[in-house]
């Protein structure tokens, strides 16, 4: 509801007073409402005036937070400017103090002293100007200076001395002969990581080393050595400019690299100008001082040469050649950023980019030599390509997150693969898709019936199967086969997973034969789709569950035969009563799905059936064992299952003829015997083509048994066969 501006104004006043009671303020309101209605009004007023205040406050925050950026980042361009503006006349004092005033014309001596000695007064600024143009010996505005000039290597010699007095820790650099300085200036250091500033440095770059001193804040222009670099084992890497971050360049020392932050862009080149042009000259000198320590020390046989002017020739024409060959072009943009480039796309995660550029230089370099320029590029991007494959690696590792199927594998796989990874891509793709199925089949809930889990655990585990071979065919396709047969060997543990599972909730759990007939005719016609991808695994999920389904087997066999002696124990051998036509036209139903289609010639008038309670129910008992067993039958359990079926066989009519020898009854005697007709000529025919139509070959031991003129052979005194 809407809230005019006076009484938004007046409730403000209200709760902002100083003596507001909040209680007293509840207690007022519900005196003077009229109802319900009134305070839910009331409170909607609150409400929007808190959502009004809480806005106010976020837009003050943020316009203060703004402000407060703006302040601190003045403060710290004009931070910046005065210590450079400090660093820059400390520098030029002392390098008038160091400069021998014998060494300058009068004029400049006479502006040199005048600098020294008035310079806090402003005196000696023509002096200044005049010295600038002296040699180069001075910094140059910005912080950074080229001491390429000055007289002789004594001048170079004594300006590395009075800089390097600046720098606590360092006097062992003094003593190393013909070592003079190249360029020096301010930089700041940078974390390689994230990318935070760490803190102002000095850079003394040598004709042999590079030298890095940190700033001393409360002691103006002196340093405090913090490394020392040989150029041998340096490189030098240019960081494209991405803003805020600019101006930037990386030095690799192996295992380690730093990334520095020049002023400007100028100084920045110069860097990477006079770093490239003494590493190269540095080179120069190792090859010459290589190529002198080689050379033999007797006198050249020139007259060999001059008597034989052909030899000369042929010797000589092929060294052209080889020089030639030597020469390889790197100067072209793309190879010179290619490092910077790389660093750029393993940061953005352009995995692709970063392969392509290594593909386009691999082709170039396919047919060319290999001299220290060439092998100095691979060194550096060699570099990248353990950072590439490091990440690559990353990101197929089971801990990264696990959604998203196969194909979320897909990018860092193939990237692999065109680096060459193949067997590790396979390893890890493999890896990765165990990991997910083991945490699939985990997260089942198990609720319901067993079934039920048993279906929901067979759709997982083999479609997240299926999905991964088709991937798997997708991403390794004309690669080596030996990848096929570790995904074979993968499947097979992966199925073993599922297994284990599968028995621990089927068989741990004693659920009843046709529970576990189920659920195993559901494993293997999940199973059986994988065939559509050329992926047979029945035999598997067969040589897993063997084990569990013969003690299965063997366990219900074992309730049979002692429900069997059980009812055999209490037999009276007369004809049963079933009361009512109903449950006489369901027995005749139950008989049919056995198997027994004539079982209208045993039933009499009314309700009454010319067989045994105990004959009966082992036939239904017999049967239904039989149709679960085929359910869970394959060739390992043939001998298992036939041998479990006689066994049950066997105590039926072991009992029969037991009965039909020991009862002096004519009428029972002839009901015995009927009985025992239906045993042989009934039920044992039906079981014998049930089981050879589920097996797909006869049981010649059933034949027999069928076949036999006479019942077995018993000891009358007990009801277990001698065989």
């Amino acid at each position: 509801m809407a809230m005019s501006d006076s009484g938004a104004s007046r409730l403000r006043r209200q709760l902002e007073s100083g003596g507001f009671d909040a209680r007293l303020y509840v207690k007022q309101l519900s005196q003077q409402s009229d109802g319900d209605r009134d305070l839910q009004e009331h409170r909607q007023r609150i409400q929007a005036l808190a959502e009004e205040t809480a806005q106010n406050l976020k837009r003050n925050v943020y316009q203060n937070y703004r402000q407060f950026i703006e302040t601190a980042r003045e403060i710290s361009y004009l931070e910046s400017e005065m210590y450079q503006l400090s660093h820059l006349l400390t520098e030029q004092k002392s390098s008038l103090e160091s400069i021998p005033l014998t060494l300058l014309p009068p004029a400049a001596a006479a502006g040199a002293a005048a600098a020294s000695g008035g310079e806090d007064g402003g005196g000696g600024a023509g002096g200044r100007d005049h010295l600038r143009g002296q040699a180069g010996l001075f910094p140059a505005p910005g912080g950074a200076s080229r001491d390429s000039a000055g007289p002789g290597e004594e001048g170079k010699q004594r300006t590395l001395t009075t800089l390097l007095e600046k720098v606590e820790g360092c006097r062992h650099l003094l003593e190393t002969p013909g070592q003079y300085l190249v360029y020096n200036g301010d930089l700041v250091e940078y974390e390689a990581d994230h990318m935070t500033q760490l803190q102002r440095v000095h850079g003394f770059l040598m004709n042999d080393c590079l030298l890095v001193a940190t700033w001393l804040p409360q002691r103006r222009g002196m340093y405090r050595y913090n490394a020392l670099y040989s150029l041998d084992g340096l490189a030098v890497v240019n960081v494209k400019d991405n803003p805020p971050m600019k101006d930037m360049f990386k030095l690799l020392m192996f295992p380690e690299s730093r990334i520095f932050q020049a002023e400007n862009a100028k100084i920045k080149r110069e860097w990477l100008e006079v770093l490239e042009k003494t590493k190269r000259a540095l080179g120069e000198k190792r090859r010459r001082e290589q190529e002198e320590a080689a050379a033999p020390r007797g006198p050249p046989q020139v007259t060999a040469k001059a008597g034989n002017p052909f030899e000369d020739d042929e010797e000589d024409e092929p060294a052209a050649p080889e020089a030639e060959e030597e020469k390889v072009d790197l100067s072209m943009e793309w190879i010179q950023e290619l490092p910077e480039d790389l660093d750029v796309c393993i940061a953005q995660r352009d995995f692709e980019g970063a392969v392509d550029l290594l593909d386009k230089l691999n082709h170039y370099l396919d047919d060319k030599p290999s001299p220290p320029p060439v092998k100095e590029l691979r060194a550096r991007v060699d570099e990248r390509v353990r950072q590439l494959t490091k990440v690559l690696v990353f990101e197929l590792s089971p801990d990264r997150s696990l959604r998203g199927g196969p194909k979320a594998t897909r990018r860092a796989v193939s990237q692999l693969i065109r680096l060459g990874q193949c067997t590790k891509a396979c390893e890890l793709f493999l890896r990765n898709r165990a990991a997910a199925v083991h945490t699939a089949i985990r997260q089942l809930r198990i609720e319901g019936s067993t079934l039920l889990y048993i279906h929901k655990l067979c759709h997982v585990f083999f479609t997240s199967l299926l999905e991964t071979a088709r991937e798997f065919e997708t991403d390794f396709a004309g690669t080596d086969s030996g990848c096929y047969s570790a995904f074979v060997a993968w499947a097979r543990s992966a199925m073993g997973v599922f297994v284990g599972a599968f028995s621990k909730q089927v068989f741990d759990s004693k659920e009843s034969l046709s529970t576990a007939a189920e659920c195993v005719k559901v494993a293997k016609e999940h199973c059986q789709q994988l065939g559509d991808i050329g992926l047979d695994l029945t035999f598997v999920i067969h040589a897993l569950l063997v084990k569990d389904i013969q003690v299965a087997l063997h366990s219900y066999k074992e309730i049979i035969i002692e429900a069997t002696k059980h009812r055999n124990s209490e037999e009276m051998w007369r004809r049963m009563n079933l009361m009512t036509p109903e449950a006489l036209g369901k027995l005749q139903e139950e008989m049919r799905a056995c198997g027994v289609s004539d079982f209208e010639q045993y039933t009499g008038d009314g309700c009454w059936v010319s067989l045994s309670y105990t004959v009966v129910a082992f036939t239904k008992q017999t049967m239904g064992f039989l149709e679960e067993a085929l359910k869970l039958y394959f060739p390992e359990l043939h001998v298992v299952l036939l041998e479990s079926l006689l066994e049950v066989i066997l105590v039926a009519v072991q009992h029969v003829d037991y009965s039909l020898r020991c009862e002096q009854d004519p009428e029972k005697k002839a009901f015995i015997r009927q009985n025992a007709s239906f045993l042989y000529e009934t039920v044992l025919p039906v079981v014998e083509k049930r089981f050879e139509e589920g097996v797909g070959k006869p049981a010649r031991q059933l034949q027999d048994l069928r076949n036999a003129s006479r019942l077995v052979r018993v000891n009358p005194e007990s009801t277990t066969s001698v065989v």
